[in-house]
């Protein structure tokens, strides 16, 4: 079963040179996303089949599985992910077969940092099409794009997880969002599922937001906003 989502984003490096996977990863971390990574074709699948990822990032010369083969069964999900694949050759050829096989976009190596994270997040809005650009409850705006968030007119210098988790809180529309779904969103697979981290971040999240209180407790649900928010 693939985990469902709402807000914020996740997207899985499937890489085997494992120090440009690190680098990806660290990249894209730091534009706020939640990385996971695998190092050879059928773990990545694997990993594609348990969690619903926006966007997979699919190197072309895997071990154990070869990129076309793991990118021709991802496309056979009833919601597949969007699919960035990564070669080393960046020949008309390649990329026309690449995207033949049901990639979304494609990307040569060397690649500059700045626009994979920009293909990224482009692809992620074409899968998530009906997530509005600006989310709001109360007195609380955030934009995903751009990574703005304010209240009342008052900008919220949040971090990266702080801002994720009221992604998160804000695209579920008034609806609980447990500690589970959060690591899940939020984290990647190597956070400790046993932390406390999300009660911590929620905490911090709350005294930045300030009062009235909008981030609530739902006891054995989890946190919600409040659901009676205007439009924005």
């Amino acid at each position: 079963m693939r985990v469902p989502h709402n807000g914020a984003m996740r997207v899985l490096i499937v890489e085997d040179d494992a120090r440009l996977a690190d680098a990806i990863a660290r990249g894209l971390r730091l534009a706020g996303m939640a990385i996971d990574v695998a190092l050879d074709g059928r773990a990545g699948l694997e990993k594609a089949l348990v969690t619903d990822y926006e966007v997979v990032l699919l190197d072309r010369q895997l071990p154990v599985m070869h990129g076309d083969e793991v990118c021709r069964r991802l496309t056979r999900l009833d919601e597949p992910p969007r699919i960035l694949m990564l070669t080393a050759s960046g020949t008309l050829d390649d990329r026309v077969q690449g995207l033949t096989i049901g990639a979304d976009d494609y990307l040569a190596k060397p690649f500059a940092l700045r626009e994979l994270v920009a293909r990224v997040r482009a692809l992620a809005r074409r899968r998530s099409a009906a997530t509005p650009p600006v989310l709001a409850a109360a007195d609380v705006r955030l934009e995903p794009g751009p990574r703005r968030a304010s209240r009342d007119g008052r900008d919220l210098r949040l971090t990266r997880k702080e801002f994720a988790v009221l992604e998160v809180l804000l695209a579920a529309r008034g609806n609980a969002v447990s500690a589970e779904e959060l690591l899940e969103r939020v984290w990647d697979e190597q956070i400790d599922p046993m932390t406390n981290v999300v009660a911590v971040t929620v905490m911090t999240l709350r005294r930045k937001l300030g009062e009235p209180p909008i981030v609530h407790t739902v006891r054995g649900a989890g946190y919600r906003v409040e659901a009676d928010a205007p439009a924005p």
